[in-house]
């Protein structure tokens, strides 16, 4: 059950207040309201007033969505402060309010929990280094989003969306249709599920969320709205809370694909507390090179078994509608003038016999039971102990939490409100040294990569000289993820419940995955197929007030 929140009496007035004239926040495109901004057409107040109103109306009553985990009592001193200075060059962002993915720590009220009981009262000791980017661009810090419990790696059953701290977040497409558990029939993807529900109900202009394997891409197909996963190294992780640092990174929600690309000119930047980032590489700005015949000419790689290059292809079996669904995409990037190639991944024929590779990258060959969940983890078990330890000791303050053990030992104590789903990923976790020293480690991170990158991702791109590889939903995720590689999520369009009638359709959308460093290309074919299809759909139910 939805743990009841304590609502500061600035924030509730607010809801009374009059919405910005001419702009509709509930589905407006951040680069719409930084015109509106920058016209003097709304004030950061009034905009920062619509999404709060939006926010009781929807997610604290009405459907529930349960998106927004806790609320920045300053927002609306921040706002005030903001009305005085429209978006700039020099301040992109200038009035424009944003959630967090709560793992993401703020030097401010509010807390940094990860959505654990055992983390309510943490504060951090001050701000991400992206938060400080995105201070410093003058966007106004919303609040904090619901997530799934520390991104979805405390328990093997720990159902997207789900937090001991939040309850649980809502799909908003379907938000209405539970199981006897309480768990949303369509779930709202995980782990960044707050955070892209929030985008996709029109509760904030923008959020961050982030990715170790899914956790963008998910929520993003799921709630019909665009995200990057960036190459790992892009953007900064300093400040947030961890899970495994080989493939941890944070990334852009947007309702569309532009203000995705003009979020991450504000987030991509290098910074001496996280060294990955000083092998980045950027374009000066990802908005400049956006056009509609991106397409023209560029190969796109379908991984597939030609026999059946719909319905047996990378991630297993297409259920109708999403077969249906992807016909239509690769028809829509034909009609623009790409270059579909349909062909089986490369690794696949030396480890899983034929198909594809996706049995290879979700079960570690050298883990010793390829049907054991844990097992299918490893390298994130060996570095969540070691990675979450540094950053209770460096980062988080007022708690007495210090190490995993002491999340485990506080989870126990309190294992009726903390342990609904268990916590038998932290215990496996804390089964290892912490030091990365062991040699099954060493070896199932060289696996990772081999079979991700120089015998995926790279080698499938190299031979068919692939612009980007496409893929349904997250079904990709995997691959990507794990050769530190990105990946640009659009709203693809709508499938049904399978067997069950009454369930309303809801989004999927499509991935454009491709080498390191490519997110300028993977984002102008984003845009290109997003003006060309315009998938994008609002949630039902959830109007202008």
């Amino acid at each position: 059950m939805t743990k009841p929140r304590r609502r500061d009496a600035r924030l509730v007035a607010a809801v009374t207040r009059a919405a910005p004239t001419g702009l509709k926040v509930a589905d407006a495109s951040m680069s719409d309201i930084v015109d509106a901004l920058a016209n003097g057409q709304v004030t950061a107040t009034a905009l920062t007033n619509a999404y709060l109103a939006r926010i009781e109306a929807y997610d604290r009553n009405g459907p529930m969505l349960n998106s927004v985990r806790a609320l920045n009592p300053d927002a609306l001193a921040i706002a005030g402060k903001r009305d005085g200075t429209r978006p700039s060059a020099r301040r992109p962002l200038a009035g424009v309010p944003i959630l967090l993915k709560d793992n993401i720590a703020t030097g401010d009220k509010l807390p940094t929990t990860a959505g654990s009981l055992a983390l309510e009262g943490a504060r951090a000791k001050g701000d991400a280094t992206i938060v400080k980017l995105l201070r410093d661009a003058g966007a106004v810090i919303l609040g904090k989003a619901n997530l799934t419990e520390f991104a979805n790696i405390l328990a093997i059953d720990m159902p997207s969306g789900y937090s001991s701290l939040g309850g649980q977040v809502k799909n908003p497409y379907v938000p209405t249709l539970l199981d006897d558990r309480g768990i949303p029939v369509v779930d709202p993807g995980g782990s960044s599920s707050g955070s892209a529900v929030a985008v996709a109900a029109g509760l904030c202009t923008a959020s961050v969320g982030t990715e170790t394997s899914g956790s963008l891409l998910h929520p993003a197909s799921r709630n019909g709205i665009v995200t990057v996963k960036p190459t790992v190294g892009l953007i900064s992780r300093a400040g947030i809370v961890p899970i495994a640092h080989s493939q941890d990174t944070a990334g852009p929600m947007t309702r569309t694909v532009r203000d995705a690309a003009m979020l991450l000119n504000v987030l991509a930047a290098r910074d001496p507390l996280d060294p990955v980032t000083e092998r980045q590489r950027r374009p000066a700005d990802y908005t400049a090179d956006l056009t509609r015949d991106a397409m023209k000419g560029a190969r796109i790689g379908v991984p597939s078994d030609p026999g059946d290059p719909l319905n047996d292809s990378y991630y297993g079996k297409l259920s109708p509608d999403g077969a249906k669904l992807m016909a239509e995409v690769i028809k829509v990037l034909e009609d623009l003038g790409a270059v579909i190639v349909r062909a089986s991944m490369p690794a696949a024929g030396w480890m899983s016999g034929p198909g594809t590779t996706m049995a290879v990258l979700n079960r570690n060959p050298l883990s010793g039971n390829k049907g054991n969940p844990v097992a299918q983890r490893i390298v994130f078990l060996y570095e969540l102990k070691h990675d979450l330890n540094l950053y209770l000791k460096d980062w988080a303050t007022r708690t007495d939490i210090k190490t995993i053990a002491d999340i485990i030992a506080f989870n126990e104590a309190h294992a009726d409100k903390a342990l609904r789903f268990g916590q038998d990923l932290f215990l496996a976790a804390d089964n290892t040294r912490g030091d990365l020293s062991e040699r099954e480690y060493k070896s199932a991170r060289a696996m990772d990569l081999l079979t991700a990158r120089t015998r995926g991702m790279d080698a499938y791109m190299n031979q068919h000289k692939l612009d980007a590889v496409l893929f349904p939903g997250a079904t990709g995720a995997a691959i990507a993820a794990r050769a530190g590689y990105p990946s640009v999520m659009a709203p693809g369009g709508f499938v049904s419940g399978a067997d069950d009638k009454d369930t309303p359709d809801y989004p999927l959308g499509v991935a454009f995955a491709g080498r390191a460093w490519s997110e300028h290309k993977l984002l102008r074919l984003a845009y290109a197929y997003e003006q060309a299809s315009r998938m994008r759909k609002p949630p039902p139910g959830l109007a202008s007030l």
